[in-house]
């Protein structure tokens, strides 16, 4: 049997100031072997152009060190929302973040699924989700990134935060070959499934799999939670010190949809935090392996 491909660890690291001048220092300073970025103000409509020279240095500098990269797209970000202007921003936005994640090579944009929002009803929220994004989806390239759609935290409207509302959601998208699952541990935690529980997380995992398909799972990001199972509150802790708890994260690395899906870390802190986080997520990772 071949040797298991690792699952590389990183975590999203902040850019103000340039994404090569300010961003791969911060990457290499944490140790990370994959990086997840902001291209623009991630709770704003603003579109930035992004600097060509510290686009390539960023690209450049990660393709360097094997570093894989990823781009979330902003928060405000919802194609369920049944009023016309937040739709039409929704797309130009996700549009803007895909031509970015192109520019300076990330393998996949994250977008959280969206919400159905009180009024409009999920059937028309997953109608406009086949209206709208599903166009964009078809005009994706070879060489644009993959689009990951991440399951939410749960909470009123949500068109997924559960395994089994992947189904339709990619029904709408016509199961298109660009279109992946990001999954949340905080989320996951949030919207009530177990993490804590002995075998909680790769059931879960389990779940996933089972509802997307092999080979959808395409990025995880790994957040302890403060809030206990179902709180539906999306409040990130470091690892080990949340709810969810250190031991339930080797399962990660051992799970078999797992093999080499990146794993990203957004959790509190700056440097000296993040780069506690990595060793943790790392030491874990061999602890795993070697059993």
């Amino acid at each position: 049997m071949p040797p298991r491909k690792p699952s590389p660890v990183g975590a999203h690291i902040f850019v103000a100031g340039g994404l090569a001048k300010v961003g791969l220092p911060y990457a290499r300073e944490i140790a990370a072997e994959v990086v997840q970025v902001f291209v623009s103000n991630p709770r704003g409509w603003a579109q930035a152009a992004g600097d060509p020279l510290q686009d390539k240095g960023f690209r450049d500098g990660c393709g360097e060190s094997g570093m894989a990269v990823y781009v979330h797209a902003p928060y405000l970000i919802n194609i369920g929302s049944p009023t016309p202007a937040t739709l039409d921003k929704s797309i130009a936005c996700l549009r803007h973040s895909i031509r970015r994640g192109r520019e300076i090579g990330a393998r996949g944009v994250v977008v959280h699924a969206g919400c159905e929002v009180v009024g409009n009803g999920y059937d028309n929220a997953l109608a406009q989700v086949r209206d709208r994004l599903r166009p964009l989806v078809h005009e994706l390239r070879d060489d644009d990134p993959d689009l990951l759609v991440e399951l939410t935290a749960g909470g009123r409207g949500s068109l997924v935060s559960s395994p089994d509302a992947i189904p339709p959601y990619l029904d709408a998208l016509d199961h298109h070959p660009k279109v992946g699952v990001c999954v949340d541990t905080c989320h996951a935690m949030a919207a009530g499934h177990d993490l804590a529980s002995p075998g909680g997380l790769r059931s879960f995992l389990s779940s996933v799999v089972k509802h997307a398909g092999r080979g959808r799972l395409r990025l995880v990001h790994a957040n302890d939670s403060k809030d206990p199972v179902g709180s539906g509150r999306d409040r990130h802790e470091t690892i080990g010190r949340g709810t969810i708890g250190k031991d339930a994260f080797r399962e990660l690395f051992v799970h078999p949809a797992m093999k080499g899906v990146p794993i990203v870390m957004e959790t509190p802190g700056v440097a000296a935090e993040h780069r506690r986080d990595v060793r943790a997520l790392k030491r874990l990772r061999t602890e795993a392996l070697a059993r």
